[in-house]
This record gives structure tokens, C-alpha cells and sequence, in this order.
């Protein structure tokens, strides 16, 4: 049987380097994030409340795409430990307005401490100039706020 060529494929690709290095810092981070009692998920849950200066649950969920069971199992372990409150909205009983508290601040600060240091060591063969390049490359692939899937030629 003849094997079909493969045309216009590049002749790099990244799919298996991003997951090696997502591995890599995943396992890192889990180092700084677990003795600070939070997961992954908490992480991010407090860094979209901090640069949106809070949010309605719902806006919460849909943010960090969860449904709405598991964003209250997350918002549940967010506020036994102190670092969010949920207030209802006073425009609709109805909704919960989250918000980070100060302790939520603070231990959000130190993870990001943490986490640098993690990320750090896993692009320390990278210099500041080629950081900066990855991190565009990766907001660029991301294109902003949507995500959108490309097909066939527009890729």
C-alpha cells in the first residue's frame, strides 16, 4: 500500500513541545500551589476576580468556563478558606456578587511569587527578549479574549 504524501504540512510542530512544557510547569506549579491549599482552578478563579475586581457567580462561570454545580464546589472551597466572599447583588437578591478578600490577595500574590520562580526554571534557557516574543506568539495563537478555532487554509 503507498503511503499518501503529506502536502503544505510545516515542517515543525509545536503540539508535542507545548505539552512537554505544559507538563513541566504543571508539575511545578502544583509544587508552589499545593502547600498553599489551592489547585489550578482556584488560581484562576481568584486571578479573574482580582483583574475584574469581582464578578456575579454566573459571569464567573462563564469566564472560567464551568457549569453552575462546579462553580459553587469552587466558590464553596474559595470561601471556607477565607478567600473570596459571595454577597448577594443589590439590584438582584437573586445573583451572588464574589469578591476576593484581602487574605484571597494576598495568598494570590505569594502563588504568583511562587509561580514565577516555577516558570522561571522551566524557561531559564530563554532570555527576556525571548520570553516576552514566546508570550506574544502564545497571545497571538490565543487571539485575545476568543478563542477561535481556524480550519484548512486560514490556518
Amino acid at each position: 500500500m503507498d503511503e499518501m504524501p503529506i502536502l503544505n504540512q510545516p515542517v515543525h510542530r509545536s503540539g508535542a513541545l507545548l505539552e512537554f512544557f505544559a507538563r513541566r510547569i504543571r508539575v511545578r506549579s502544583e509544587t508552589v500551589l499545593t502547600p498553599l491549599g489551592l489547585r489550578t482552578r482556584h488560581l484562576l478563579a481568584l486571578t479573574v476576580l482580582r483583574e475584574h475586581g469581582g464578578s456575579s457567580q454566573q459571569a464567573l462561570a462563564g469566564t472560567l468556563e464551568m457549569d453552575g454545580t462546579n462553580i459553587v464546589g469552587l466558590l464553596n472551597d474559595l470561601e471556607t478558606a477565607g478567600l473570596v466572599e459571595r454577597k448577594r447583588a443589590p439590584e438582584d437578591r437573586r445573583r451572588h456578587i464574589v469578591e476576593l478578600t484581602d487574605a484571597g490577595n494576598k495568598l494570590l500574590a505569594k502563588a504568583e511569587f511562587g509561580l514565577a520562580a516555577a516558570e522561571n526554571e522551566v524557561l531559564c534557557n530563554l532570555d527576556a527578549k525571548q520570553r516576552e516574543e514566546l508570550y506574544s506568539l502564545l497571545q497571538h495563537a490565543f487571539n485575545g479574549d476568543e478563542m477561535q478555532a481556524c480550519t484548512g487554509a486560514e490556518c
